[in-house]
This record gives structure tokens, sequence and C-alpha cells, in this order.
């Protein structure tokens, strides 16, 4: 991936925040993953918003009647077992 050098102003203490809260060293290494972090909910809020303009069609209303309190998808799994916090 190509990168580019630029000069910045930011607030140093939500920098330094940002960096204790990811777990990186650098401000480079927390301003990309902020970049990233902003790009990722800007495509899911023009992803739901083009959802939001198209009405369900029949079928998919239909789906949504299958299982409406959610009962039938419990399962037996140990979600905590197969993925330990901090893991």
């Amino acid at each position: 991936m190509a990168k580019e050098k630029a000069t910045i102003t930011v607030d140093r203490a939500k920098l330094a925040e940002a960096r204790a809260v990811l777990g990186v060293s650098s401000a480079s290494a927390a301003i990309d993953v902020a970049l990233t972090e902003l790009l990722r909910r800007r495509r899911v809020l023009h992803d739901v918003e083009a959802y939001m303009g198209t009405p369900p069609t029949d079928e998919e209303v239909a789906l949504g009647h299958v299982c409406p309190d959610g009962v039938d998808l419990a399962d037996d799994t140990d979600w905590d077992a197969q993925w330990p916090a901090g893991s």
C-alpha cells in the first residue's frame, strides 16, 4: 500500500488516548487505524441507507416470520469458551 507523508495538527490528549486504547506506539499507526475505521463505518452507513431505500420483498418479509422470537436459533455452544476474552 502506498503511503504519503503528511504534517498534521492533532489534539495531543486524544492522540495519546487513541494510542493507548489501540495499543500502538506511533501516531501514524493510530491515525491509520482511525482512518480505516472511519472508512469502514461510512461504507456500512452507505449500505444501510441503500438497503433502507429498497422495500423488502414478500419473500424477505415471510422469512422474518419463520422464527420471530429467535428461540429456535439457540444452541448449547459455549461461545465464551470458544473465544475467551483477551484472545
